[in-house]
This record gives C-alpha cells, structure tokens and sequence, in this order.
C-alpha cells in the first residue's frame, strides 16, 4: 500500500509551518486552531495550548520549546534569555528558521514525514487501526467516550497532534514488527517502555499569555546541574530515522523534547489519515537524565544503587492521580542546595524548570512577587504499561519568592502548612476511625471518606493562602493565621462528623487502648480528636501559642498516630 496518495497531477501537503494544526486558546477566550509558524506570531494573543488531551498538550509544548530553543540559538546565558524577555518581537526569528527546515515539517512528505519513517512497513505490508496512537481510544479500550468504538479517520490535523503524542506518551506492549527492525522475533518486538515523556512526572511553568509560558520554561545553557552540548539539535535537524531503533545518549533539551522514540508511517488518501504503521524507536531509560531533562522532579532509588551497584541513581518522580499537587508541594519548591551541603546526595530533586526560574528570581531578572502556575501533567499507565488508566492533569499558583535560592523562609513555611494539613487530616480519619470502633463498625470505609472530605475541604483555602503569601514581609505570621484557619475548618468538619455518629457511638464500648481497656464513645474520641488538634496546631484562642504547648483536659490521653484502638470482642 503507498504511503501517500496523489490528487490528480499533484501529491498531497501539509506543510505544519503553514496549514493550521495546533488547538489555542486565545485570551478572549476564543479557541483556534493556528499553524506553527502563526502560534510564534501571535503567541502574546494566546493563553495556552489546549490540546485533545492534557499529555498532548504537554507534547506540544515542549514541540515548540524545542523549535524555540533552536530558532533564538539557546539561550546560552541569563542576559540572552533577559533580552529575549523585554523583546516584544523576540519570536521573530522562528518564521526565517520554519522556511530553512520546512521540508521536514511536512506531514505527508515522501522522503522524510515529519516524527515518521518513511516507507516504514511489516513484513506482509499491514495497516493497523488509528486507534494505535489515539490514546483515548488504547489498544481498541474506549478510555474516553469522545471516539467510540474504533477511530475510522483523522483529519491531517488531528494525525499530526495524534503523532507528536504517540513519541512522548505512546503505550509500552508488544508491537508488530518492521521490516528492517533486528530487535523483532518472529514478526513481534517485545516490550522496550513507553514514550519519554511517559516516564516524566511532567512540570511546566505557566503565566497568562503562551509567550511568557515559553520564555519561562526556555532554560539558559549555563544553568547549574543542566547539561545542553553545543551540538544539540530536534529531530527535524538529523537524519531521518529508519526502521528499528538507535541506542544513544541524549545532547539536551531540544533532543529530548523531540525523542523519537517510536517509529510510525502515516497511511492517507485525498480526505485524511486512515491507518498507520506504529513500531518501536530509539530506547532511553529514564535513569539518571537529572542532568539532560528538566521538566520532572527526580527521586533518589537506593533500590535501584544496590541492584545496578551505582553509586547514585535517580529515576523521575511520576504523578499520583490520588495526590492533588498542593499537597506535593515539597517536590516543587524544596531546595536541594541544603542537602547537598551534607556528605549524601539529595533524597529528591525539584526540576531543573523550577529551578531555572528559581535562578530568575535569586538573580533579580523577575520580581519576589511575581505570580506562576506549577502545571503537573502525566499519565497513570496500567497493566504493565500497556494502556493509559488515568491523566494527571492539575496546578499550584505561587509567588515565585517561593522558589529563591537565598531567602528560603517563604518555601518552608509554604512546606510547613502543607505538613499543618496533613496533621489536620490525619486528626480527623482518626476521629472516623474511633467514631467507628466505638459503634463497633468498619473503620476503613469511614476513615478514607473523612480524610478525602478534609483534603478537599482544605485544598481550595491553601491554594489562595499560598498565592498571596508573598504580600506578606513575614512567612511565620502568615503560618500562624493558616494554622488557625486550619484549625477553624477542622474543627467544623470533625462536629459534623460526630453529630453523624449515630447512636450506637454515642453509647461506646469498651476497647483496648496502651494504657489499657476503656469506654470509648464519641465523646471520649471528640475529646482525643481536639487534643490532637492543639497538640499539630496550637490554640487558636491563643494567639502565639506555639503547638503541643496548650493546656487543655485530656489532651496527654490523645493516642499517637500509630496506635490502633482494637474492639475487644
């Protein structure tokens, strides 16, 4: 089957610097749909990319990181980026590059299709479903209802998004073999992982218009702990890729944003794509790229150090779909500088995008309150990677003096309230648990209930706390007024979840505490339930009082976070 298809005396284009292909939201509020080479031009129009799913805007944003990084030459240092900054027009340089390497921008191109192979083909010239690289619809198991239940057809724009997508976030699996690919057997190749950006726990700054989004996230070469070569260069900058795959390190940023880590071919006629060719491309494990890619938090696995008997390795930090971002906050602002102060290495590392603009921030190039938005965006891949189960799609507003690499008063005490309410939430599942335990019922249903209703009870008054801690000159005063607020909610949300006790909590029973047997009933577990609060948070009465200080009948009888009250039989 031919990969393309004439129209009369001429082949089909289309040409991505040109034809409209890239979902904008503009800042009226208006969506569009713009070419490359129109999203530079009117990136101070924009607000964001919106893209079909959260990942594929992730995937798109970092596309056109990658043709900016190369179009403006880096920046190489501070001062660069700081001109690039105050130019209104700093993007004009891309419309010259697009024209220099358009050839490889072409989607339907005969020779070199953009992110594909061409002439990529099995060995009895199959053509697979769409449904190969639409990850709404993975492996033929609707995941969203938008397409039902197989994808027919893609319009040239949806197949170019839907392409970009299947190199950064495609699914792991046995894939068909092509020809010319040594790794297959028997016609099949075998698991090699997901697409790279499907091992990142991704992180990108974000400001109101798409301009100051790129330029933030666009990181100088002469960043501390990023390492850019003087020959990095996307995709469209090297030879294209044929059948299998290519063992290699990675240059840098642009390299990384463009990984071709699949290799596909597109089958199209006159109307749109039908089909496609999808095979497995260049392999990169996640280990130990700290240094090369800076739009995830790292963690330290010392699992990993005894097994490969490395002395450091650090693989990303992925997003937990049941952990709202605010309350991950330490992995995005904690400063790893004091750690590394210390004979051992850093248990977790923040992004190196987090700390480029920490960077900004420390060296005066952006002011103390200056508003960002942490966006967090990544998939949650199951049964050994093989589909898509959740997206991981949220964000944390903040000051970006939250982020200084010298004055880190306003980051602990921004760690510190998240730390308040998850003392806040564990006194109130503790609550649930001894509500339940004295009516003799199940505690794990209502002890998970209460802790989802306090974070999310929580979760809206902190993320307004913390956007406006920067107004303040003093952190600590301003971590007194949440404790107290933490304090209020808490206290409103663990009467209502006594009053809903029932009776048989208010009668008690007796159970087995360390000090021995006692009636428990709801008064005596509301009693437990306050103590703890005083002891994480201090009176709010008083103003000043630091915790575990404040007097208070009972609050020495509270059992610790560990104990287990059992129901004697």
């Amino acid at each position: 089957m031919p990969d393309s298809s004439p129209v009369g005396d001429e082949t089909l284009l289309f040409d991505l610097t040109t034809q409209p292909w890239i979902p904008v939201l503009r800042t009226d509020g208006q969506q569009d749909e713009l070419s490359l080479r129109q999203v530079f031009e009117q990136a101070s129009e924009l607000r964001r990319i919106v893209g079909d799913l959260p990942t594929q805007e992730f995937a798109l944003v970092r596309l056109l990181l990658a043709v900016a990084h190369d179009a403006l030459g880096g920046p190489e240092e501070i001062d660069d980026w700081t001109d690039l900054w105050s130019d209104e027009k700093c993007f004009a340089p891309v419309s010259a590059y697009l024209d220099t390497y358009a050839d490889r921008f072409d989607l339907l191109d005969t020779t070199a299709p953009f992110f594909q192979t061409a002439g990529l083909r099995t060995a009895k010239d199959e053509v697979f479903s769409l449904n190969r690289i639409v990850a709404d619809v993975p492996n033929g198991e609707p995941f969203f209802s938008a397409r039902m239940p197989t994808v027919e057809r893609l319009t040239f724009a949806e197949a170019a998004r839907w392409v970009v997508h299947a190199h950064a976030f495609d699914t792991s699996g046995i894939k068909t073999g092509v020809e010319g690919d040594k790794r297959a057997k028997g016609g099949k190749v075998y698991p090699l992982g997901v697409g790279w950006a499907g091992n990142l726990g991704g992180v990108f700054v974000e400001r109101p218009t798409l301009r100051e989004t790129l330029l933030l996230n666009l990181v100088a070469a002469d960043t501390t702990g990023v390492r850019i070569d003087e020959q990095d260069a996307p995709a469209w900058r090297r030879d294209p890729c044929g059948p299998g795959g290519a063992e290699r390190a990675p240059s840098g940023v642009r390299d990384l944003y463009t990984w071709q880590t699949r290799r596909l071919r597109l089958h199209f006629d006159g109307q749109g794509v039908h089909g496609v060719v999808l095979g497995y491309g260049d392999p990169l494990s996640p280990r130990n790229q700290h240094s090369r890619e800076p739009m995830t938090a790292w963690r330290r696995s010392k699992a990993q150090e005894k097994k490969l008997r490395e002395n450091l390795v650090y693989l990303p930090r992925d997003h937990d779909p049941e952990r709202a971002a605010w309350r991950g906050m330490a992995s995005l602002i904690a400063d790893a500088s004091a750690s590394r102060q210390r004979a051992d290495a850093p248990d977790h590392l923040r992004p190196q995008v987090l700390e480029w603009v920490a960077r900004l921030v420390s060296e005066g190039h952006l002011e103390r309150g200056f508003l960002v938005r942490a966006r967090v965006i990544g998939p949650k891949y199951g049964t050994q990677q093989s589909v898509i189960d959740e997206i991981v799609d949220d964000s944390v507003s903040m000051a970006v003096v939250l982020l200084h690499q010298q004055d880190r008063r306003f980051a602990e005490q921004a760690i510190a309230a998240v730390e308040d309410a998850d003392r806040a939430v564990h006194a109130i599942g503790d609550l649930a648990t001894n509500l339940a335990r004295a009516a003799g019922t199940d505690t794990e249903g209502p002890r998970a209930t209460a802790r989802d209703h306090a974070y999310g009870l929580l979760e809206a008054p902190y993320r307004a706390w913390l956007r406006d801690l920067a107004k303040s000159d003093d952190p600590h005063e301003q971590r007194t007024s949440w404790q107290r607020q933490v304090h209020k909610l808490a206290v409103a949300l663990g009467n209502r979840i006594m009053a809903a006790a029932g009776e048989g909590a208010w009668q008690g029973r007796v159970v087995e505490t360390r000090k021995g047997t006692e009636w428990l009933n709801s008064a005596l577990a509301g009693k437990w339930f306050h103590g703890a609060l005083v002891r994480d948070l201090g009176r709010p009465d008083l103003p000043g009082t630091p915790r575990g200080t404040a007097e208070g009948p009972g609050t020495d009888e509270q059992p610790d976070s560990e104990t287990t009250v059992k129901a004697l039989a």
